[in-house]
């Protein structure tokens, strides 16, 4: 097995039309300036000089044509517009690769394994992007992870292209029918059953100054109110336009519905970095960025296999992981997030009747 499973972080490279090169650990620097206010401590964090620090911002006052911070004596080191829109901008392209690149480090590191020891097992597992599925690659054994639509995910674990695929239900019986029959085409003629997992809050993303201005899903129709939506194939989108129905609002009366991101933490850099006013995903998200959040559904994160699979060794290794104490706490640690009999294998049918249960009561 490797000693060491390789991680892929993305960088950017700024290069003129001589060649010359910024060094990507800028990035590092102005995100500490921004915490901090201080460059020492910020070029501490970020694992340099504070000579090396300073000729870092001087070379990049001159890359650009423009400083990348204010220094003001008595008030520390702050950053520059140019600056505050350089690393919003880095921010965004992670959130919106994150998992692109998560997936191709998995497959990797999946073909290093098989070239080091041979064809051994290797639990397959699609997923929905989110912050506890992404905890689960600490499991024992090897699991190899790849992010993608609740769609596609169904449909490789029909074809037999994973174990186990993700699929997202709300925890009001209402709505989860309406999204049982979504998907229902892609769940009947299969023996399947559900691995239960995590509870997750979805609701608005929002700046902490406009929780006074929007306060409900009716306020995103305003003319001032600018909306960044989940790209369209997305469980969450499902989700939201299901919200929307339910009180009477068509998704072409919001200023900046067409507009789309690819993954929860890119909607709320989006918003962070003031390109929209609000978004819609989970509350782990909004946390974050500081943001503020506004909660509108709790909906259960499960797992799904075929029933025979379920008893092979490697499933068997994995929700003994996912029942462990250490990682029950690991998932209490996220926001808007609670382990959901984590680990049990169970039935739609059950879940759902659950659910109407407590409803009732």
């Amino acid at each position: 097995m490797l000693r060491k499973k390789l991680n892929i972080t993305p960088a950017w490279l700024f290069r003129s039309d001589d060649g010359e090169l910024l060094d990507p650990v800028l990035f590092r620097l102005l995100a500490n300036l921004r915490e901090t206010g201080k460059l020492t401590r910020a070029a501490e964090e970020a694992g340099v000089s504070y000579r090396h620090a300073w000729n870092l911002l001087n070379r990049g006052a001159t890359f650009f044509g423009m400083a990348l911070v204010d220094m003001r004596k008595g008030y520390g080191t702050q950053l520059s517009p140019l600056g505050e829109k350089l690393l919003w901008s880095e921010q965004r392209v992670r959130a919106r690769l994150g998992p692109q690149i998560d997936s191709m480090a998995s497959e990797l590191n999946h073909q290093l394994q098989q070239l080091l020891e041979g064809t051994h097992p290797v639990l397959r597992l699609h997923a929905s992007h989110g912050y506890a599925v992404a905890l689960l690659p600490a499991c024992p054994g090897e699991l190899d992870l790849r992010y993608c639509n609740p769609q596609e995910a169904l449909n490789a674990l029909g074809r037999g292209e994973c174990d186990l695929a993700s699929f997202h239900v709300p925890s009001c019986p209402r709505l989860a029918e309406r999204v049982m029959q979504v998907y229902r085409p892609q769940l009947e003629g299969q023996a399947l059953r559900i691995i239960r997992f995590v509870t997750r809050r979805q609701g608005l993303i929002l700046r902490t100054e406009d929780r006074d201005r929007i306060r409900s899903l009716a306020d995103l129709t305003r003319a001032d109110v600018r909306f960044i939506n989940r790209d369209e194939h997305s469980g969450t989108r499902v989700l939201f336009n299901l919200l929307l129905a339910e009180h009477g609002i068509a998704e072409a009366q919001i200023p900046g519905a067409a507009q789309e991101e690819f993954t929860h933490t890119a909607v709320a850099a989006y918003v962070a970095a003031g390109m929209a006013d609000v978004g819609f995903g989970l509350e782990a998200a909004a946390a974050q960025f500081g943001l503020g959040f506004l909660p509108l559904s709790t909906e259960h994160y499960l797992l799904i296999g075929h029933e025979d699979r379920l008893r092979q060794d490697n499933v068997q290794q994995l929700l003994a992981f996912m029942g462990s104490q250490a990682f029950l706490t690991s998932i209490e640690t996220l926001s808007g997030y609670a382990p959901d009999r984590c680990g049990e294998v169970d039935s739609f049918e059950s879940l759902l009747a659950e659910d109407r249960e407590a409803d009732r009561g």
